[in-house]
């Protein structure tokens, strides 16, 4: 007879290790999985045709009972696979039961969650290629807007605002072609590995390949069900891409500030404070520039939870879901709000240049020096006193006398004072890769093509 104490350790077990609460987002994939092993069992004589027919029809129906609601996920049922074969044995009777010959959970759920990530990547592959849209419009009406470029958070040199925002459309270029990358290495089929030495039936792997579209299969049993690399490569990427959106939000909160007010971001990506009516905060930048610890939290978690498992699969092995949903909905949200502030963006060009020290012409001066023959070195040193000389007076480079200039180098004349201008500073910035206008275009012209491949 079952005492009280052992009825209360079982409940709680099951409840401990339930994972339905978490895996059933899984349902769909696990039917389209299951329709494919249905099929290969059909062509090694497990299933007669008729079975097989029996078998998919019912597990269309639990697609569309569970995306309804009709079919409901309690936690008794444990995980999204066991759910789905208990309704079937219900709708189609013994045969129903046949569908896991030669089958485990563990080369179950590895097939799972690679075809779902793989839905995935290729979403957000496209959502970033829409963000990449809207820097690429920013960085087209902005060609013209000269910015102050900053190096340790002091003005350094002149740019133009569409470099700045070509900058992030290359770092995103990288993190799509990132994602393109592992998504090779989700692309592989487990299936047919079994618990983890391998199916006893003769199933064809190839054919489940084909059916459900993967490039490849897992060449060991062993590595095939316990393998998460790929989950843990995904994360990696993500946490990249939101470090990447949360450098760029670092700016913006900045540049939104009362102190610079460079640029004014949507009424609707901002917030008013609930006591301080003045205020207008950059709610939507900082809020992504949080969620980016939270996407490296979920890289964390995935990868000490992996570090200490030995070989084949594990229980702690349902853990990497958790992560990976959390990393999954946070960079897709992160991607349509980031999209947003891009697109609506406004750069406060009056308020811009007002802002813009001349001293940011040093180096240009700098450069002079050494065309007219002066080692850089002292040509930098002769510079940098003129920069103290027009601190210590208050004034900037362009309204110190030219006798004094003089004074400093013999070389200096008035032509090149008056040509103390941050439009030609960038312009001498010509080379690939540069903020000269002309260099900024050809940017332009490769992001564009980058964009019409694909």
């Amino acid at each position: 007879m079952t005492d009280s104490r052992d009825i209360a350790l079982k409940q709680l077990m099951d409840d401990f290790h339930a994972s339905i609460d978490v895996d059933r987002r899984l349902f769909r994939v696990d039917i389209r999985g299951s329709i494919a092993y249905a099929r290969g069992l059909v062509r090694i004589g497990v299933l007669t045709g008729e079975e097989g027919r029996t078998i998919e029809d019912a597990l269309a129906e639990i697609e569309g009972e569970i995306a309804s609601g009709a079919y409901a996920l309690t936690r008794d049922l444990e995980d999204i696979h066991m759910a789905v074969e208990k309704r079937l044995i219900e709708k189609a009777g013994p045969v129903g039961g046949k569908l896991h010959t030669g089958r485990s959970r563990n080369d179950q759920i590895a097939t799972d969650e690679r075809l779902y990530l793989r839905e995935v990547v290729d979403d957000i592959a496209g959502r970033i290629r829409g963000c990449q849209e809207a820097l690429l419009a920013l960085a087209e009406r902005t060609v013209d807007v000269v910015f102050p470029g900053y190096t340790h958070l002091q003005q350094a040199q002149p740019i133009r605002f569409a470099h700045y925002a070509l900058s992030l459309f290359f770092g995103l270029q990288r993190d799509r072609e990132r994602l393109a990358d592992c998504r090779k290495r989700i692309n592989i089929l487990p299936l047919g590995a079994g618990a983890m030495a391998g199916s006893a039936f003769p199933i064809d792997r190839a054919f489940l390949a084909e059916e459900l579209g993967f490039d490849g299969l897992s060449p060991n049993s062993i590595d095939a069900v316990s393998d998460r690399d790929f989950i843990a490569e995904f994360l990696a990427v993500c946490t990249m891409l939101m470090i990447h959106i949360s450098r760029a939000c670092e700016d913006l909160v900045i540049w939104s500030s009362t102190e610079f007010g460079y640029i004014t971001q949507h009424p609707r990506l901002a917030t008013g404070s609930s006591i301080m009516p003045q205020k207008k905060n950059p709610d939507a930048a900082e809020l992504l520039r949080g969620k980016a610890g939270r996407v490296v939290g979920d890289l964390v978690s995935l990868v000490t939870m992996l570090k200490g498992l030995p070989h084949a699969y594990n229980k702690d092995m349902q853990e990497d879901k958790e992560p990976l949903f959390d990393a999954i909905d946070t960079v897709t949200v992160a991607l349509t709000v980031y999209t947003a502030i891009w697109e609506t963006l406004e750069v406060r060009e009056a308020r811009v240049n007002r802002s813009m020290d001349d001293a940011m012409l040093a180096t240009d001066l700098a450069d002079f020096l050494t065309r007219c023959g002066v080692p850089f070195r002292e040509g930098h040193g002769t510079v940098a006193a003129l920069v103290d000389e027009a601190a210590s007076r208050g004034c900037s480079l362009r309204d110190l006398p030219l006798a004094l200039y003089q004074q400093y180098s013999e070389h200096f004349d008035e032509a090149v004072i008056g040509q103390l201008r941050f439009d030609d500073s960038t312009d001498m910035r010509a080379l690939p890769g540069g903020t000269g206008r002309n260099s900024v275009l050809r940017q332009l012209e490769q992001a564009r093509d980058i964009l019409a491949g694909g």
